[in-house]
Formats: structure tokens, C-alpha cells, sequence
């Protein structure tokens, strides 16, 4: 049996969206995966009356803290041992459950994820990635997108790893494409973290690496994994964000902008920290919790982590 563990007080729509999350996944019939949802336990069990989920396919711990989207995360972290963030990582720590999901705290959840059950050995920096819808109906991987502003080119070397693993085993890509995210497609170009990048990806024999692409294959299908450092893939991640937004107010019908709402793919993985970790949106609603119970499992399944070791042995 696979257990998840479920932060069901992370969001602005906790604990219902969460708890409606849990049950639009269970009733997919998931017979291997138990679902632990941490939290308020009157809250959560106020919601199970409208909401039940199959019995002996959960259980709720119950974490009478929450760490608010405001507060600082190391000091929350510190000062609120009780919040489900706090005890979703002990559990996580302690072997009780293979996978944590928050749209928390995303700050809380980067600390506690670096703190509680750290990073893979070998692995100097973990990194986060978002999907790229792309035009082709296909997925895309960006990486890193937020965590890591300030990179060195060995970090994106290894983020080429971890995201090539993450196409191969998540998303189904047989030999994922690699490309630098640059100002221009010639070797060479580009500041001094991209040109001191490059020669390392074109020598990593782990990875399928393409050379450069510019912002405008972003969305197509030229490379599958994107690699960038956190400051220039959050400016790329919530211009995509932006896009969504702008059809939706213009009531605009298209089954490409349809995906990019952040919705249908859940949240987004800690790549690198030795248990799976993933961290939501904090406006989740139902769709989004249920896409990351999925995504969590399928981690879990395909030994993602075990491989990202493989490959750093």
C-alpha cells in the first residue's frame, strides 16, 4: 500500500477543496494508495459527512496548527511544530508516508523539504519545474522555476538530469530533449552562466542535450526539458500564468489556452530531496489536489527517487 500524505489545510479553499480532491481521486478506484489527510480534525471531519471517502482508504491525522501564507517559513516552521506542513514532514521523515502534497506555505515547504528529509547525496541543489503546455497538445518540463535565482552552471547541469528523469519516468518521454533557455540559438551566446552551462551539457552523456532555444520554442516541441535558473524560469512561468488569465477574462474558447490552467496538472515537484514532494498553487481547488495525489503516486511508483540516486552514483 502506497501512503500519501495530505496537507489538508494548505490553500485558500482548505479543507474543502483538498477533501473534495481526495474523494474525485479515491473514486477513481485507486485500490494501493491510502491518503492521509493532515489538519483540523473536526474541520476535515466536518467535510467527510458531505464529502465521505471509502473507508479504510484514509485517516486523518489531526495537526491543530497551520502555517498562514504570510508567515515567515523557517520561523513558522520553528514556532508552529503542530501544523500539518510540521507534522506532514515528520510523517514524511519517519517513514509513515512516502509523499507530502501542500498548497501551502510554499516557502514552509521548501524549508522543511531541505531540512526534514534533505537532498538526494550528490545532488548540490534541488530544483522545482512547471509544465510548459505545448502547442502540439504535448507537455513540456521549464526548470527551475523559482527556487534557485542565483545559479552556477554545474547546478543547471545537474537540473538537466533531473528534469530529463522526471520526462522519461512522469511525463512518458522515451528520450527527452534538453535545451539551455538563451538569448539566441548559436553556441556561445547568451550571458556568462549560459555560456559556461553550455559546454557541460553538451558533454553530460546523460542527457539528450539540443544546444540553445530561445523563448519562442518555449510552447513548441523543439526541446522537452527546459533548463534555465529560478529568476528567468518564474519570469517565464508566471508570464505563462498571464496568458490563462487574459482568455479567460476575454471569454476566449481555445483547447490550447484551456491547458494552461495550472488545474489540470496539480502542483509542481521537488526534484532532488530524497522523498517525493509537491507543492500546489495556493488558489488549488478540487481538480488541482487531484492531479497531485496522481502525480505523487506516480513518483512513488516508478521509483523516481531511487533513479535520480542511479544516476548520481
Amino acid at each position: 500500500m502506497i501512503h500519501i500524505g495530505l496537507d489538508a489545510m494548505g490553500g485558500d479553499f482548505a479543507p474543502l477543496e483538498a477533501i473534495r480532491g481526495a474523494e474525485d481521486f479515491l473514486r477513481e478506484n485507486h485500490a494501493d494508495i491510502c491518503l492521509h489527510l493532515i489538519g483540523d480534525e473536526v474541520a476535515i471531519k466536518n467535510h467527510l459527512t458531505a464529502h465521505p471517502l471509502p473507508e479504510n482508504r484514509y485517516r486523518v491525522i489531526h495537526a491543530p496548527q497551520v502555517i498562514e501564507m504570510h508567515e515567515h517559513p523557517t520561523r513558522a516552521l520553528k514556532e508552529k511544530p503542530q501544523s500539518s506542513i510540521s507534522i506532514g514532514f515528520q510523517l514524511l521523515a519517519g517513514g509513515k508516508i512516502d509523499a507530502f502534497i501542500s498548497a501551502g506555505n510554499t516557502g514552509a515547504m521548501m524549508v522543511g523539504a531541505l531540512y526534514s528529509i534533505k537532498s538526494i547525496e550528490g545532488i548540490a541543489r534541488p530544483t522545482i519545474g512547471a509544465y510548459m503546455p505545448r502547442e502540439n497538445g504535448s507537455l513540456g518540463l521549464l526548470v527551475d522555476v523559482g527556487l534557485n535565482s542565483d545559479c552556477k552552471p554545474e547546478n543547471l547541469n545537474q537540473f538537466a538530469i533531473l528534469g530529463s528523469l522526471f520526462a522519461r519516468h512522469i511525463l512518458n518521454i522515451e528520450n527527452p530533449k534538453v535545451g539551455l533557455l538563451n538569448i539566441g540559438e548559436e553556441e556561445g551566446k547568451g550571458n556568462l552562466l549560459a555560456q559556461a552551462a553550455f559546454p557541460l551539457l553538451k558533454e553530460n552523456s546523460q542527457i539528450n542535450f539540443i544546444g540553445n532555444i530561445e523563448g519562442r520554442d518555449v510552447l513548441l516541441d523543439k526541446s522537452d526539458v527546459i533548463v534555465c535558473d529560478g529568476f528567468t524560469g518564474n519570469v517565464v512561468l508566471k508570464f505563462a500564468e498571464s496568458i490563462y488569465d487574459i482568455v479567460s477574462r476575454r471569454n476566449i474558447k481555445d483547447e490550447h489556452f484551456d491547458r494552461f490552467n495550472f488545474e489540470s496538472y496539480g502542483g509542481v515537484p521537488v526534484l532532488g530531496v530524497s522523498k517525493p514532494v509537491i507543492i500546489g498553487h495556493g488558489i488549488s481547488h478540487a481538480t488541482a489536489f487531484k492531479n497531485m495525489i496522481r502525480i505523487a503516486g506516480r513518483m512513488i511508483e516508478t521509483d523516481l527517487t531511487g533513479k535520480i540516486r542511479e544516476s548520481l552514483s
